[in-house]
């Protein structure tokens, strides 16, 4: 029992420094821990892939390991100055995610690794940043369009760089400026496309004015002559009714009517300081006269008679 538990530390022992020397890269057992991918070289020939971690076989001293990062990796690339397509110059920074797809293929196609693929990667993608924002305007690169170049950016790169092993998870433009001279433009540009705007809204807005008073003029016209022909109405209805009232006290008393009638054209014409020189016969000044066609009595206390009333020839002011 004792040798049996013996034999089994020994044996534990030994799995336990087979893995630790396969982690140093030695010995029989290949290690391949969480993040880490491998590629065993026989003779310069590979002969195995490792993209999961785990446990693999290799022949010591005849082989060679190759280790690559299976994580994600972040690439800044240099700036490029670029003309948009309205023959404007942009300063534009971006940087990549990217990460090791194929181990096999990137040793292949970059035997000084890591920083030869991020030289390549670093050369197609400013050339794609610089073909995609060189079809577009500067508005369509500081707007929402920007979301849309991005994704045409990575999609274009990962495409190019998909045969070298390598995978572009995202593209992000990370700083984009405008040369002292462009930005003048810029500005320039935008003032004349405000005064344009501009000018359009109070055309827009004189117009819409002439409208509302012309309507307005319309409407006070109509409602004038409207009013005008009420007016007209209600006058006509009033001289009508004033002349069947005066038809009525005429037949009712005529001598009465002619003698009210006589009594308001001398109020309408005889006013304060009136002089008329018309003889005493005269028809106007009838309603003057005494019952028996004289002149009339002479006021209490004695003086004068009065003119007698008839229709003004002439006057003057006292």
């Amino acid at each position: 029992m004792r040798r049996l538990l013996l034999l089994l530390l020994i044996t534990l022992a030994s799995l336990a420094a087979l893995v630790w020397a396969g982690s140093l890269g030695i010995g029989p057992v290949l290690y391949t821990p969480e993040g880490r991918q491998k590629v065993v070289l026989l003779f310069g020939n590979p002969v195995n892939v490792q993209t999961e971690p785990g446990l693999s076989w290799r022949v010591p001293l005849l082989d060679n390991v190759l280790s690559f990062d299976a994580r994600y990796l972040y690439l800044n690339t240099a700036p490029s100055k670029i003309q948009t397509r309205d023959q404007e110059r942009l300063f534009v920074d971006s940087y990549v995610i990217w990460r090791i797809e194929d181990p096999l293929r990137f040793f292949a196609s970059f035997p000084g690794r890591i920083p030869q693929a991020e030289s390549r990667i670093d050369e197609v993608v400013r050339a794609d940043v610089r073909d995609v924002i060189g079809q577009r305007t500067i508005p369509e690169v500081l707007t929402d369009a920007r979301i849309e170049i991005m994704a045409q950016i990575t999609k274009e790169a990962s495409e190019e760089l998909s045969g070298n092993g390598i995978t572009i998870r995202d593209v992000r433009i990370n700083r984009t400026e405008l040369p002292p001279a462009t930005t003048q433009n810029v500005y320039a540009r935008m003032r004349t496309e405000r005064e344009r705007l501009a000018r359009k809204y109070r055309a827009e807005g004189d117009e819409q004015g002439r409208t509302i008073h012309a309507r307005a003029d319309r409407e006070a016209l109509v409602t004038v002559a409207e009013a005008r022909k009420d007016a007209e109405i209600l006058r006509g209805e009033g001289d009508a009714r004033a002349a069947g009232i005066y038809a009525d006290a005429y037949n009712e008393d005529a001598e009465f009517y002619g003698f009210v009638r006589s009594l308001e054209a001398y109020r309408k014409t005889i006013g304060k300081g009136t002089t008329m020189v018309l003889p005493p016969s005269n028809e106007f000044f009838r309603a003057m006269q005494s019952p028996n066609g004289g002149p009339p009595a002479p006021a209490a206390g004695g003086g004068a008679p009065s003119a007698p009333p008839a229709e003004p020839a002439e006057s003057a002011e006292p």
